[in-house]
């Protein structure tokens, strides 16, 4: 994977010390997946981030056991490594508090227009734009995961109109533990999530059933001021019905920190009213040192025969499935 260990030594420190022999992306960037199949062609395990794995599985026959630094599983083929007997262990827990940071922040930032007025200014201008706070705001969150559910929490302080939340699974008992501490929180279904809302975040993970989930009919159920944000998965929101949409300020703007194809190159970055950021979501010092020693921990643990700490549950394998 790509970055590894580069703010912190602990991991590869870590990894070294077991006189494995260990091979690093060199490269300064995320490997394709031919590369990536050539690359660690061999390998016994593979510390990975977010690269496609299918053609590394399908050629490397000595591949035991694959360590997703992360949460996201769209790029590991569950149902291929398990019919090759291959362990997938990832990092769920490390993570989220940064993306769960990171959409607070964009949440603020998008709704106030802070980016825009930055790159105004730079321009000789001086606007001043209005925006809405998040304490008059009614906020729909689709996907009440950790991540969903973190930012529900967060939100707790800024006593927002309404949080309007949507999962696949029942989440009646969460949701109804967090209202008990003051916060106006119900389950809602997407129909409702898009045409109340005035900020939607997407946290849900990219499967067949999430793929372009919310496109062109979706967004054309939401308020003229409403605002978009998805810092979880590319593909989850059709890009170009985005641009579309955006383009002729159907909704009011947007902030995304995934693509479909990463780095991304496409047409988003014409407009103004978007905010677009790197793939970022897991990018504190603290988030990112954990996730990494945990991946490595499963490694480590799998060789000596010890039972795996943070496995993909089965219900992963079946989201895959469908």
């Amino acid at each position: 994977m790509y970055p590894f260990s580069r703010e912190d030594q602990t991991a590869k420190e870590l990894l070294e010390s077991t006189g494995w022999d260990v091979s690093y992306n060199t490269l300064g960037r995320k490997l394709t997946p031919d590369e990536t199949a050539e690359f660690a062609k061999s390998c016994q395990a593979i510390i990975a981030g977010t690269e496609g794995l299918s053609k590394l599985i399908e050629g490397n026959p000595e591949l035991k056991i694959i360590s997703r630094v992360g949460i996201g599983l769209d790029s590991v083929p569950l149902k291929l490594c398990r019919e090759k007997n291959i362990a997938v262990s990832y990092t769920p827990d490390a993570v989220t508090p940064a993306v769960v940071e990171m959409i607070i922040g964009l949440l603020v930032t998008l709704s106030r227009k802070f980016c825009l007025a930055d790159r105004e200014i730079r321009r000789g201008q001086w606007p001043r734009h209005y925006g809405k706070r998040l304490g008059d705001s009614i906020i729909g969150i689709i996907g009440y995961g950790r991540v969903g559910a973190g930012v529900a929490k967060y939100l707790l302080p800024f006593e927002p109109v309404e949080i309007l939340v949507n999962d696949i699974k029942d989440k009646s008992l969460e949701i109804s533990e967090l209202a008990k501490s003051g916060l106006n929180i119900r389950f809602a279904e997407k129909d409702e999530i898009y045409k109340r809302s005035d900020i939607i975040t997407v946290n849900t993970p990219l499967t067949a059933l999430t793929k372009n989930m919310i496109a062109a009919k979706e967004i054309h159920k939401m308020k003229p001021d409403a605002f978009l944000m998805n810092a979880a998965r590319g593909g989850i929101i059709n890009e170009e019905d985005l641009y579309q949409a955006l383009k002729i300020e159907k909704i009011a703007g947007a902030a995304i920190d995934v693509f479909e194809k990463e780095p991304y190159a496409g047409k988003l970055k014409e407009l103004e009213n978007i905010i677009l950021t790197q793939h970022m979501g897991s990018c504190s010092y603290d988030c990112r040192k954990n996730m990494e020693i945990q991946a490595v921990e499963e490694v480590i643990r799998f060789f000596r025969g010890e039972a795996l700490v943070r496995s993909v549950p089965d219900e992963e394998f079946e989201w895959q499935k469908i």
